[in-house]
């Protein structure tokens, strides 16, 4: 049954009050200080602490793409799929020790001034437009899609009112600016976790109840039983789910990319920490790191209960899609239907939390990269610190419109809506990441090199995305550098694993940016350098007894799924 009771609706109505009135608590309080300057707007600059910054983090990062499309992997590979998540942690800690103190000690606020300040105009101009792009069209109208769709698929509510409503509430939040958004990020977070463990925690009841027995271990160790091939964190080669997660190259090669660019290079995710302290943001992003520990039990988990049901017999019907055919990405709408009233309410508010935190701080990103670099950069270079802040509210409006325009065109194809959104970003991400990691650590990476990542990485992505089919190289799948792969019109044919296609990529980028820029400099061009200080990236003792932890628990994970 595909609807909530009333019951259901009282919960998500708390939920509703308590973030919307804690946020205008917030707006209040904080109005009579410094909100008409941009920075304060833009940034929170200096207000939020280490905790804020840390479930900001998660919960502009948690949304439908986890909860929806990773819970579906979760249903069709397993645990594996967890290793996003995982090796996400990690790299917290690595942007938190590297990378933040080098946009702090340079006072960055936007990774297109980044950008500018390290290269130049025409570099930082082309990024801004691109990200503008990439944020508006792709991930905004994506996370309000799946949003809506597992929304609608849980309450049966109209999909477009599901986008409007979900639209309107990330609107009211973003208005208020950083300091609103990360300060009910927490609420948001509190409601997401708590309600995400309470689904798992009912989903691996539901699995005992298949052998007879109640609880979460017994669930548990049925799941391991039943499906123990959904336990694997590497695969080998005769896995179909290989082109996905292609072996330990999840651990040495493309995953890197993909985390690294994605938590250390990403206005949506950085800007959390770009307003604080040095020590209040690594201690943030340290905590970021061990919630981020805990999200496979949320998103992964239920999506492995939902297979062992569905292989045994149940949800049959609830796991077909629209076209007949059965839908990994409906796993986790469906085990919210069978919650009882109340809880399924709750798990409902969790959801929503999920996509609205991570709307609200991806419109807020896009407002700041418009408004900051581009309006105050070009448009209007005079501009008032009010007239940035009430450009960036309307740019709020524009982005959250646009967005709602195009989501109704959306699709996901049959590897799923996690996968896809991961490959198709990739297409950019290597020659970004190449772009910024040179731009940080070696001074004379110059402004061509950089244009060139830009540019080339996306075109050697294509090459590579394609090459292997047009020419039909059977030798690279017999060497192990590609696999045979289904399409939907089940014709098969030869792509490199979008994971290793990006550690290539990336590789490639790096040797002709230092050719590039080595060119440059026996022409007499000089690049520009960063600020940087060796100093900066010594951690303090509780920092580094943190991460420790941390890397010692990824250990027992890995070494007990391997």
């Amino acid at each position: 049954m595909n609807s909530l009771q009333l019951a259901d609706y009282m919960v998500f109505l708390v939920y509703f009050f308590i973030v919307a009135g804690y946020g205008y608590s917030v707006y209040i309080r904080k109005k009579t200080q410094l909100i008409s300057a941009s920075h304060d707007y833009f940034l929170a600059e200096g207000s939020l602490t280490w905790w804020a910054i840390g479930t900001s983090l998660i919960a502009s990062n948690i949304s439908s793409e986890q909860f929806i499309a990773m819970s579906g992997n979760g249903f069709k590979m397993g645990l594996a799929i967890a290793t996003y998540e995982w090796m996400a942690a990690l790299t917290l800690i690595i942007v938190a020790v590297f990378f933040i103190p080098v946009y702090l000690k340079n006072k960055i606020y936007t990774m297109p001034q980044f950008l500018s300040e390290r290269y130049n105009e025409n570099v930082a101009m082309i990024m801004a437009v691109f990200w503008l792009l990439l944020y508006v069209i792709v991930n905004l109208t994506s996370i309000l899609y799946l949003g809506a769709l597992a929304i609608n698929g849980i309450s049966g509510i109209d999909l477009t009112l599901c986008m409007y409503g979900l639209a309107f509430f990330a609107i009211v939040i973003a208005l208020g600016g950083m300091k609103v958004i990360g300060y009910t990020d927490v609420v948001q977070v509190v409601f997401l976790i708590f309600g995400g463990l309470v689904t798992t925690y009912l989903a691996l009841d539901k699995v005992a109840e298949l052998n007879g027995q109640s609880g979460v271990v017994q669930g548990f160790n049925y799941m391991m039983n039943q499906s123990g091939d959904h336990f694997h964190m590497i695969f080998k080669k005769d896995n179909p789910n290989f082109p996905s997660l292609p072996g330990l190259t999840v651990l040495l090669g493309g995953m890197w990319i993909v985390n690294l660019n994605y938590w250390g290079c990403n206005q949506y995710i950085t800007q959390r920490a770009l307003g604080a302290d040095l020590k209040t943001a690594r201690s943030g992003i340290l905590f970021a790191a061990f919630l981020k520990l805990l999200m496979p039990v949320i998103v992964v988990l239920p999506g492995i209960a939902a297979f062992v049901i569905y292989s045994k017999g149940g949800l049959q019907t609830e796991m077909l899609g629209p076209d007949g055919v059965m839908n990994p990405d409906r796993s986790y709408p469906v085990l919210l239907n069978l919650l009882p009233v109340g809880l399924k309410g709750l798990s409902f508010a969790a959801l929503t939390a999920a996509v609205v935190a991570s709307l609200a701080g991806k419109v807020n990103s896009i407002s700041t990269i418009f408004t900051l670099d581009i309006y105050k950069n070009k448009l209007n270079v005079d501009a008032t610190e009010k007239k940035l802040v009430q450009i960036g509210k309307l740019t709020v409006l524009v982005s959250m419109f646009i967005a709602v325009l195009i989501a109704p065109m959306l699709g996901i194809d049959k590897k799923g809506g996690f996968e896809f959104i991961q490959e198709y970003t990739g297409f950019v991400s290597p020659g970004i990441f190449a772009m910024f990691i040179l731009g940080f650590f070696w001074k004379k990476t110059s402004s061509n090199a950089a244009m060139f990542a830009t540019i080339g990485g996306f075109v050697l992505s294509v090459i590579f995305k394609f090459l292997p089919n047009i020419m039909n190289l059977e030798f690279l799948s017999s060497s192990g550098f590609a696999t045979l792969v289904e399409q939907e019109d089940k014709s098969m044919v030869y792509e490199i694993p979008f994971l290793d296609r990006m550690g290539f990529v990336f590789v490639i980028c790096v040797l002709l940016m230092i050719l590039i820029s080595l060119i440059d400099e026996k022409n007499g061009s000089k690049a520009k350098g960063l600020e940087i200080d060796s100093k900066m990236f010594n951690v303090s003792k509780g920092f580094a007894v943190g991460a420790m932890i941390i890397c010692g628990i990824l250990v027992a994970l890995y070494s007990v799924f391997w």
